[in-house]
């Protein structure tokens, strides 16, 4: 039932008010999972089970949404990554943060070592608003760039990429994750295609232009960046990556400006 209810508001409700809503009722839901078997390493909750979270049933999943700081399987990953492999959460740095999610965004402002600034089309926690294949900000501003589950919405990938490498910094670094079929080698995308059903059967969301293959690599190394991949969920015992329901096969691409 829940499961249902959550992949309805999906369906039905705009983003922007689905963040405004979140706000409200996630603690509230939160009470009635306490439980010690799943954490949450970004806000440190402990629950009995993760929520179910999907815009389809076939996209949707069991035990993955954090139910107090709506962290996803991919936000808890890239924490870990930030946390163990990188200096975000100790050196200055100043970051752009393009559709900020909510599980980061009052924990990467509070961070006193960041210059932190957020950006979207529309999102009501976003500082600026704007398109992400045109950003109003010079180039070699930012040290760090973070643009997840952006791309896969944007008209022109290869402009938005291309913006996003511009304005990062020589040796900073982006993090610009994608769904992603890692059963194909080749991104699929039509643009001819504009029928929000068939967009959800190609690509998985109605709102998506295209679904991203194992070519994404060199898409972000056409743009400039340098990239490492790797699947670091992997990197972690078994059960550590279960208790933090990692996404277990996703690859994690880390970009730089060098």
């Amino acid at each position: 039932m829940i499961k249902g209810v959550i992949r309805l508001l999906l369906q039905i409700f705009p983003r922007p008010f689905l963040i405004r809503l979140s706000l409200l009722i996630n603690r509230i839901i939160a009470v009635f999972l306490i439980g010690n078997k799943v954490e949450c390493p970004v806000c440190g909750g402990k629950f009995r089970k993760f929520l179910p979270y999907g815009y389809t049933k076939e996209t949707g999943r069991d035990n993955c949404l954090c139910p107090k700081c709506l962290s996803l399987e991919r936000h808890r990953l890239m924490w870990l990554y930030l946390k163990n492999e990188t200096d975000f959460f100790c050196k200055n740095l100043r970051v752009l943060h393009i559709a900020p999610e909510q599980c980061f965004y009052k924990r990467f402002k509070e961070l006193s070592n960041l210059n932190y600034t957020t950006g979207d089309l529309e999102s009501p926690i976003a500082d600026v608003h704007f398109d992400v294949q045109e950003i109003p900000f010079d180039e070699n501003t930012f040290d760090v760039v973070i643009c997840n589950h952006v791309l896969e919405h944007v008209d022109s990938d290869s402009k938005a990429m291309s913006e996003l490498f511009r304005i990062l910094k020589p040796n900073g670094f982006a993090i610009l994750q994608v769904p992603m079929d890692t059963e194909n080698p080749k991104t699929e995308e039509d643009s001819s295609v504009t029928d929000p059903k068939e967009r959800e059967r190609l690509y998985r969301q109605k709102d998506h232009v295209r679904l991203y293959g194992l070519d994404y690599i060199n898409r972000l190394q056409k743009a400039g960046f340098a990239v490492s991949e790797s699947k670091y969920s992997k990197k972690f015992p078994s059960d550590v990556a279960e208790r933090h329901r990692l996404p277990i096969d996703e690859i994690f691409y880390f970009n730089q400006k060098l």
